[in-house]
């Protein structure tokens, strides 16, 4: 006789990816009021210094706006994670640079935790899904 294995399958996954993707929608959706209140520009320079067009910048405006509605409404979630996801790749790249894994001196974390966090949440909210607990139900291939 081995030992019981309690396998727990009442929805309780479908409620984490929900709280999942309203954390990283909701929170991220101030980034983008931001940017629409303060503008872009800022990022004009940085993107030049990477030889980017400055248009690029307004993409920002889909992955901080855009795919965090999406989320919240569970429609397209699996595009809208990867979209955040590359969002944040790029901030990190871009404009975090190599304080990205360094510590900061406010606080001990590191210097791009914040932007960290919102990525890998992104990835895994592509790979689970958005659950039942969405407009789609989960039941689409992109959802």
């Amino acid at each position: 006789m081995g030992t019981p294995v309690i396998v727990v399958r009442s929805g309780w996954d479908d409620l984490g990816k929900l709280i999942l993707r309203l954390t990283v929608a909701c929170l991220l959706v101030f980034h983008g009021i931001a940017k629409v209140k303060g503008g872009i520009g800022w990022m004009a320079g940085v993107l030049a210094s990477h030889h980017l067009p400055a248009f690029a910048g307004y993409g920002t405006y889909v992955a901080e706006i855009v795919a965090p509605i999406l989320l919240i409404l569970g429609i397209l979630t699996r595009p809208a994670a990867l979209v955040i996801a590359f969002d944040l790749f790029m901030a990190l790249v871009l404009v975090i640079g190599g304080k990205t894994f360094r510590p900061s001196e406010r606080g001990g974390g590191l210097g791009g935790e914040v932007e960290l966090f919102f990525l890998l949440a992104s990835v895994a909210i592509f790979f689970m899904g958005s659950g039942r607990y969405a407009v789609s139900k989960g039941q689409g291939k992109w959802d």
